[in-house]
């Protein structure tokens, strides 16, 4: 895919997972996990050439939220000082092998 430029348009691999999470963020609230999976996004998509829609949604997010990119992650760092928001996926797969 090309823009009017000649640049190139690039579809991201995790874009129908990314899209999918996007519209969550976009139907829910600033919760924690809500402002986590945004910042990771923006720092996934940053700079990427291609996937306009979601870089378009990434920003309505942070206006729908009356935040900053620099808000966000911001309040993002202090979130995972005092929560886990994500588990590593190697802690996964040792939680199911110990369940065996």
């Amino acid at each position: 895919m090309t823009n009017l430029q000649g640049d190139k348009e690039y579809l991201h691999p995790q874009y129908k997972k990314d899209r999918e999470m996007l519209n969550t963020i976009l139907a829910g609230s600033a919760d924690p996990l809500n402002m986590a999976e945004l910042a990771r996004l923006r720092i996934r998509y940053d700079g990427f050439q291609g996937a306009r829609d979601i870089q378009h949604d990434l920003d309505k997010a942070l206006e729908n939220w009356g935040l900053t990119e620099a808000a966000l992650f911001a309040k993002t760092r202090a979130l995972h000082q005092t929560e886990t928001i994500f588990t590593p996926t190697w802690i996964k797969k040792e939680k199911i092998g110990a369940s065996r």
